[in-house]
């Protein structure tokens, strides 16, 4: 089923556009059969359950962060991980910086944009991300790299939409003032439900779970 859902979503997805096979509590096993079916970018939430799945798949794939980052896993997420998705603070990034500075390694990230402006929710709200931006763009071993949003859950797609277009609105603002050493390439928005209605606004990287794996076991 994996490899059959791998291939069909692949086959469906535009030019330019790179699917995230989102791993969460997924096993090993299920994720190296989503690569040997042609997934090329894994994303976990959590450090240690990305650690297991690293030791069978390791460096076939390209390996990002996606889970909310605490700073005592920065050490043991740069290890792993070719790019943090979630970046909201400063203090975060400065952590990352110094922790890839000791291992001269750059970190390519995105900034994760709170677009539904939820309170509950980790990112930074849209009319903040220039500042942030301008805060770590000197930080030495950290490259921002483009924005990474949620967006609330809805149980229509179509729902999501204001929320993709205001945050492709804020990447293309940034974008247009070629601030140094700040490249914005991705926009990662959408998953399962979504992507499709993401990738119409200009989402190049989707993140898929349920679709790719089936749903997640309840018990």
């Amino acid at each position: 089923m994996i490899e059959e859902n791998t291939k069909r979503i692949l086959k469906e997805l535009p030019a330019g556009v790179e699917l995230m096979a989102a791993a969460k509590t997924r096993s090993p096993e299920e994720i190296l059969r989503a690569t040997q079916a042609g997934i090329q970018i894994i994303g976990e939430n959590y450090v240690q359950e990305a650690l297991a799945a690293f030791n069978v798949v390791g460096h076939k794939v390209r390996w990002h962060f996606i889970g909310h980052l605490q700073k005592n896993k920065v050490k043991k997420a740069v290890d792993i991980f070719d790019m943090i998705e979630t970046v909201d603070s400063i203090g975060l990034a400065r952590e990352i910086d110094k922790r890839c500075g000791q291992r001269n390694k750059i970190m390519p990230v995105l900034l994760e944009i709170n677009s539904g402006r939820e309170k509950q929710k980790f990112g930074i709200f849209p009319e903040d991300a220039e500042n942030l931006i301008k805060e770590i763009m000197d930080l030495k071993n950290i490259k921002i790299e483009g924005f990474m949003t949620m967006g609330p859950m809805f149980g229509d797609p179509e729902n999501a939409r204001p929320y993709f277009i205001e945050t492709k609105k804020i990447f293309d603002w940034i974008k247009s003032l070629n601030l140094p050493g700040v490249d914005m390439k991705y926009l990662s928005m959408g998953m399962t439900n979504s992507y499709q209605v993401a990738i119409e606004e200009g989402a190049n990287i989707v993140r898929i779970g349920t679709k790719i794996f089936g749903p997640r076991d309840k018990n």
